[in-house]
């Protein structure tokens, strides 16, 4: 590849010496030559008979060109024909072009005459590259022309993108089908494509200063794809972002932060309603085992506690310092804790870039890394890590404890994350608040979460990511072994401007969030209350083993609505193979429906849905269960919540292990029953056919991006 590369630097040096800021056609043309990128075959012509020869080489039709320093209309002159389709019309064009040009302009400098070979038929598409403030260089694809402009069809993915990503890209615009050959028309050369997107991506990771790249048509046919015309843009200043810290020296910090030996607390009080009282009673109250030290200018003790001026009065150790002074002292005091030599920070005030001080950020940031302490926040409401006890916050003590655990840019989405974990018992292992994301992010509580055993899922709400790439590679990692779920907020332009005005940061494109979360493994939460629900329902529920999904449900309104939300989540209802439908018609009275959904109607005893459930659970084609009840006399809904676990606990006895949603539709009692079964390992809703698929669909996506299914 070295050859190449030089051959790239090479014309790139040319464009620095002459202070351009984009390549000329030809230059384009030298660029994809040295990596392989397919672009018309041409040739220079010095007579009719070499003419005659290129054009043969390269295979007709061909297209012919002037070439002249002193003709710039070339079609004006008569100097372009198109469509030659033999070698004798090449000859006699060739003439035609010269008397024409001598006609035109009789003292034209005239070089020969340009043979190039002419691209016809097949799909137009674009393949491209840009480059994103967070994301950084992006490969892209869509149909080319004008639909790219209109449909907006594009799709992107990180580069250096594999080969599986590019074919992956074939299938991500609405338009696919177009490429599969439509009325008629021929297939398009997957691998060729694909190999064009992989190429245009590593020559952009290779060459950071090309910012733009377009080919745009690429014709691509059933025998090849080349591109028929190219565009690069560069710039020279361009600087990719820092490499992010390694893995195990994020995971070193984040351990003594998050499970802290010895907390100290920067402007603990004793009065009521101050936030420094607030972090101290928290600390106390919800029970933490290690060493607490209030930091204050002149009390000797607070809450029973002794107090120190200073942390570096302080005798021990400090893991972690909690701040809970105003903005305008929090770098004095962090410079201390530099000195103090501790590696976590937790910055509860706000007042620094989202209140219009980013020379206050600026500065905590220089000092956190003088120091190489970490920054979490400013402007949060702390963290809660339950394993620990550890409530490190101003909001409430928080004791219910569980495997999830979840983070938010903004602290009202924290105190929802809260009440929901509390109010569904849901648990959570740690809720973090990121706010400012001056230092810590993400990226660096997946690189936690990955190792700690008390966490079993990761959801993250976030307003922008500061670096989309260090995430996408960490997601990418940690989503094979633990779920990442994510809220995006800002996905509208109307979003994105609030969150702009917030937290200082502009939502990116979205449709480029949601391809690399696609392409990183990550389920994305459409709102806050999905990203709540796949938090609970996504562990509770068994890795599917393939495909197949059956409803069985009692109403068959509850039967078409579950159909559609199969389809809306990207789930399959199982064909029914006529065995297994003539198994199930056994159950069912001649009037309910068989096929998927399998109809019992509503008229049915306890018995039928046990029967039913039963058949799904044990036959192995069937590989996950969407049932809907209905609330009828016969049925009670704490008799079906109670069946339904007893079947789930018999057929799990006999190996049979398959993920079951419910989506409960009655009367108030349905509430109690879908609680009992969600206790049980099957996540149910009542009142919605929603919920229960697209917790579901969160599943499947995970297993899918994991590699299990």
């Amino acid at each position: 590849m070295s050859n190449a590369k030089d051959a790239v630097r090479k014309v790139l040096d040319q464009v620095k010496a002459d202070k351009r800021t984009s390549l000329t056609a030809p230059e384009g043309k030298l660029v994809c030559d040295a990596y392989g990128i397919p672009v018309p075959k041409e040739g220079v012509a010095k007579s009719g008979a070499e003419a005659a020869r290129i054009a043969t080489g390269m295979g007709f039709p061909v297209v012919m060109k002037i070439v002249s320093p002193d003709i710039l209309h070339k079609t004006e002159a008569g100097g372009v024909v198109v469509g030659v389709k033999t070698a004798a019309d090449v000859e006699k064009n060739y003439d035609t072009i010269l008397a024409n040009a001598r006609k035109y302009k009789a003292d034209a400098k005239i070089e020969g005459v340009q043979v190039q070979q002419m691209l016809a038929g097949g799909t137009e598409v674009i393949v491209g590259s840009i480059t994103d403030g967070s994301f950084g260089k992006l490969v892209a694809f869509g149909l080319g022309g004008v639909l790219v402009e209109i449909l907006k069809d594009i799709t992107f993915r990180l580069a250096p993108a594999t080969k599986e990503d590019a074919l992956s890209m074939l299938d991500g615009i609405q338009a696919h089908d177009m490429l599969k050959g439509v009325r008629g028309g021929d297939p398009v050369n997957r691998e060729a494509l694909a190999g064009i997107i992989v190429k245009v991506s590593q020559l952009v990771s290779d060459f950071p200063e090309i910012v733009e790249l377009d080919l745009n048509p690429v014709f691509a046919t059933k025998k090849d794809a080349i591109a028929a015309d190219v565009r690069i843009v560069v710039d020279f200043d361009y600087k990719p972002r820092e490499k992010p810290r390694p893995t195990e020296e994020i995971v070193k910090a984040m351990n003594r932060i998050m499970q802290p030996k010895a907390v100290a607390v920067i402007g603990a009080s004793a009065e009521d309603g101050k936030i420094g009282n607030s972090v101290m009673k928290n600390l106390i109250n919800g029970g933490y085992k290690g060493e607490i030290l209030p930091i204050h200018p002149k009390a000797s003790e607070i809450l029973g506690y002794k107090a120190y001026k200073s942390v570096k009065d302080v005798p021990g150790v400090i893991d972690v310092a909690v701040f809970a002074i105003p903005a305008k002292f929090v770098a004095a005091a962090l410079t201390e804790c530099g000195e103090k030599k501790i590696p976590g920070a937790v910055l509860i005030p706000s007042g620094f870039a989202e209140a219009g001080h980013p020379e206050l950020q600026a500065e905590i940031v220089e000092v956190g890394k003088k120091y190489d302490v970490r920054l979490m926040g400013p402007n949060i409401y702390g963290f809660y890590y339950t394993p620990a006890n550890l409530c490190a916050t101003f909001c409430t003590a928080y004791d219910v404890k569980g495997h999830a655990a979840l983070s938010s840019q903004s602290g009202g989405i924290g105190m929802a994350i809260i009440g929901f974990s509390r109010s569904a018992k849901m648990g959570v292992s740690a809720i973090v608040g990121l706010g400012n994301k001056s230092d810590i992010d993400e990226d660096d509580l997946l690189a936690f979460f990955e190792q700690d055993p008390n966490t079993n899922l990761i959801a993250q709400h976030c307003e922008d990511l500061k670096d989309g790439r260090a995430f996408a590679e960490a997601a990418k990692r940690v989503s094979k072994k633990k779920p990442v779920v994510v809220l995006k907020a800002g996905r509208t332009s109307a979003g994105a401007k609030a969150a702009s005005s917030h937290t200082g940061a502009l939502a990116g494109n979205d449709k480029i969030y949601e391809d690399v979360f696609k392409q990183s493994g990550v389920i994305r939460a459409r709102s806050l209350r999905q990203l709540l629900e796949f938090a609970r329902g996504v562990p509770v529920l068994p890795t599917p083993k393939g495909e197949n999904i059956l409803i069985i449900t009692g109403a068959g309104g509850s039967g078409v609505l579950l159909s559609d939300s199969v389809v809306d989540n990207g789930l399959q209802l199982m064909a029914m193979p006529p065995d297994l439908d003539a198994a199930f018609r056994k159950f069912i009275p001649p009037f309910g429906a068989a096929g998927n959904p399998v109809d019992i109607t509503g008229g049915e005893p306890p018995i039928t849905y046990v029967n039913t459930v039963k058949l799904g659970l044990s036959d192995e084609r069937i590989h996950a269960l969407i049932l809907g009840y209905w609330h009828t006399i016969v049925t009670p809904p704490m008799v079906f919540a109670r069946n339904m676990v007893e079947v789930k606990k018999e057929m799990e006895a006999k190996g049979f292990v398959k993920p079951m949603v419910a989506s409960l539709a009655g009367d108030v009692e349905v509430e109690e029953a879908a609680e009992y079964l969600y206790m049980h390992g099957i996540p149910a809703y009542a009142y919605s056919t929603e919920l229960p698929v697209e917790v579901l669909g969160a599943k499947y996506k995970w297993a899918r991006g994991a590699g299990l299914l």
